[in-house]
């Protein structure tokens, strides 16, 4: 009798060995698949991102007067210095934004608000134009203006066209 409960038990514990092994098997080679799923998913989509960086990187250097060595060589040429030309013409146009009058000097658009209408971003182009993003805290727009510097350093500008976007 006693020797039947041990083969029993020997064999019961043997079963459960077995159950385990095929469990622990199917569940290792679930999250190995899945591991491996995870691993290509990765790949394919850091290659993607690389892919829209690089696309980005290069349209950040579209359109831009630092990268434009044509448009460098004609202010170069005419006696200025790069690295003092785009300060100068950045703060002219920020400068601007210190108005006592109702309307801006340079927007063509009045505040709907109550606030100034205010100059936010500047992009240099090339050497004749850029472009500007303006807001008064609610409205804003976009304006693409033509400039001509003189020799004494006096910045001319002229409205090419411009927009305003409705909240």
């Amino acid at each position: 009798m006693k020797s039947r409960i041990f083969m029993y038990l020997f064999i019961f514990t043997l079963l459960l060995v077995i159950f385990q092994f095929v469990n622990s098997k199917n569940i290792i080679e679930n999250y190995d698949a899945q591991l491996t799923s995870y691993k290509e998913t990765h790949t394919q989509l850091r290659d993607s991102i690389r892919a829209l960086e690089d696309e980005k990187v290069e349209d950040l250097y579209t359109f831009r007067f630092d990268t434009n060595d044509e448009a460098m060589t004609y202010w170069e040429n005419r006696g200025f210095r790069i690295s003092e030309f785009i300060p100068l013409i950045e703060d002219g146009l920020i400068s601007l934004n210190a108005y006592d009058t109702e309307d801006h000097p340079l927007v063509p658009f009045a505040s709907m608000s109550g606030e100034k209408m205010r100059i936010d971003q500047i992009r240099m182009l090339n050497h004749k134009w850029i472009i500007i993003n303006f807001t008064d805290g609610k409205y804003s727009g976009e304006m693409l203006l033509a400039y001509d510097m003189d020799d004494k350093g006096n910045v001319t500008f002229s409205e090419l066209g411009s927009l305003l976007y409705q909240p």
